[in-house]
């Protein structure tokens, strides 16, 4: 697992990638706002399974593994377990480093429980 701590105003898609040299996942799960052909080829290079829905606007629809899209809700609560730890919730750290280490303390008792 891998965590990251970013800006409010920036999108989760820009950190996919940074995120993706660390870790040698079988298969990446995310929602329609990770559906980009940049990632998209960055994912498949290494042999990654894309379990990515497409946007609806999108003239051509993938295939995806719905099956395995229903994992997601398992992320899903693992980050509504952090709704727990209020100095997570409201974000009182000021500092990135002290929030991120924060985050992966509440994440590491979250797993244990």
């Amino acid at each position: 697992m891998e965590l990251d701590i970013t800006p409010g105003q920036d999108a989760d898609i820009a950190q996919a990638e940074p995120l993706l040299e660390n870790i040698d996942p079988d298969a990446f799960l995310a929602d329609r706002a990770y559906d980009a052909d940049r990632l998209i080829d960055r994912l498949t290079e290494p042999g990654i399974t894309p379990v990515i829905p497409s946007r609806r606007n999108r003239t051509t629809q993938r295939n995806t593994d719905f099956a395995l899209y229903r994992e997601r809700n398992l992320i899903e609560r693992f980050f509504n377990k952090f709704k727990q730890f209020c100095a997570i919730a409201t974000r009182y750290d000021t500092l990135k480093s002290i929030f991120l280490a924060a985050v992966q303390l509440a994440s590491i008792i979250s797993l244990l429980n």
